[in-house]
This record gives C-alpha cells, sequence and structure tokens, in this order.
C-alpha cells in the first residue's frame, strides 16, 4: 500500500496535557491559561493543530477544577474541532491514559502534546503524525547546543553533546499501540510517551523538531514565547 494513502486515510488525534499549574510562573490560573498575544496559550496549541490538521479531533486533559474556567476560554475562542475534555490523573502518566481511553477508534494516529508548547511547528506536527501512521511511532527531538557536564557528588566531567539530544512533542503513534503499551503498571522513570513505548518492546523513531518548540514553565518563556510570535 502506497505510505501516502495510508498517510491520508487513517483518523487523527491529539491529545493536550495540560495539567500545569501556575506555581512557577507566580500566576493564579494555571500556565495554559496565560495570554500571549492577547490568546491563552493553550488555544495558540489548539489552533496550529487545527490548521494542519482541520479534522483533527482533541482531548484535552487537566484538573477538575479548571474545567469552568476552560469552558469559558472555550465560549471566547470557539474552535470548529470535536473537543473532548477529562480529568487529569496524579502523574502525566495516568493523565495521558485518561485521555487514551477516549479514543475508540484504535485504528487511528495519536499525537501527545503538552498544551504548553503553542510553538510547535506545523510541518514538525505533519512530519510525526505521517512518520507514525507508517512506521509505528516518532518523536520529534533537537541537538543540543551547548555544552553538557554531567555531576557525580563532588565529580563532574564532560558529555559529549552529539550524542545528546533534547525531545519535544507531539510524541505520536499509532493508537493500539500506544494504548497497549499504557496497560502496564505505572513506573516512575516513565517521563514521556516514548519511554512508556519503549518499555513495552517497540522500538522509538525519531524525527527533527524545531528548537522554537519550548514548553512554557517559566515567566521568561513567555517572554521568549511572544518574542518568537511577533516574528511570525
Amino acid at each position: 500500500m502506497n505510505d501516502f494513502f495510508l498517510y491520508d486515510q487513517m483518523k487523527k488525534y491529539a491529545i493536550l496535557v495540560a495539567g500545569g499549574s501556575g506555581i512557577r510562573m507566580g500566576a493564579e490560573i494555571p500556565k495554559q491559561f496565560i495570554e500571549i498575544r492577547e490568546k491563552p496559550i493553550i488555544i495558540h496549541t489548539l489552533e496550529i493543530f487545527s490548521y494542519t490538521f482541520p479534522d483533527i479531533e482533541f482531548i484535552v486533559v487537566m484538573n477538575p477544577q479548571w474545567h469552568q474556567l476552560w469552558d469559558k476560554v472555550l465560549s471566547r475562542f470557539p474552535l470548529k474541532n470535536s473537543i473532548i475534555t477529562t480529568d487529569g490523573g496524579p502523574t502525566r502518566f495516568h493523565s495521558v491514559k485518561n485521555g487514551l481511553s477516549k479514543i475508540t477508534d484504535n485504528n487511528s494516529v495519536v499525537g501527545i502534546h503538552d498544551a504548553v508548547r503553542p510553538l510547535v511547528d506545523e510541518e514538525v506536527i505533519r512530519v510525526a503524525y505521517k512518520e507514525a501512521e507508517v512506521f509505528g511511532n516518532a518523536i520529534p527531538v533537537v541537538p543540543v547546543y551547548e555544552s553538557i557536564r554531567i555531576k557525580d557528588g563532588a565529580f563532574n566531567e564532560p558529555i559529549d553533546r552529539n550524542k545528546l539530544l533534547i525531545v519535544q512533542t507531539p510524541q505520536c503513534f499509532q493508537t493500539a499501540l500506544i494504548k497497549d503499551a499504557y496497560r502496564q503498571n505505572y513506573d516512575e522513570r516513565f517521563t514521556d510517551d516514548a519511554m512508556v513505548l519503549e518499555n513495552n518492546g517497540e522500538r522509538i523513531r525519531l524525527v527533527s523538531g524545531n528548537i522554537e518548540n519550548i514548553k512554557i514553565t517559566k515567566p521568561s518563556d513567555v517572554r521568549i514565547a511572544e518574542a518568537f510570535m511577533q516574528d511570525n
């Protein structure tokens, strides 16, 4: 079967993990609701996915205490896409698992993305979904440009940065594969979805991310994001 035909046929979902708080931001609301250029961060994120794939369906996972605020945000910035909101769990693992449970079409591809990464490039999304549909999974990464050292007690030594990569999202998967992986018991080593799949016996496929695709966690990140958006 032609890979592009397969790519055109499979249904696409995006799970947005929006479980963060505003603590590191010093804000009273979670960071995904902080506005950049008069629009909440999470709306910027949803819009780039919707622009890339107009028929994509969303599952937004967040703490239930913020559902009412989220409803107000959606009323201000409505999208034509289907959006299901579900509760987050005690860890990212459990939140993603809750999101995956809302997808009934296992013959599909799902991207799992941090809601506070609004600067992901359209081409990164498109390539990650395509590669996942054809090969089972795709994880965007970017090189490390700074010098790196590892510290062990009183000792430290340099690490070859050419062997290191920064992992980003969306991490994309054939839905059946990632659902099966999330049937495992939780392990504190699982810091992202790729690790969950890898622990289930699958090899991870890497694709190029974009350096602007930062995860907004600190006030300085907001200023960086504003600057990137100003340039676009």
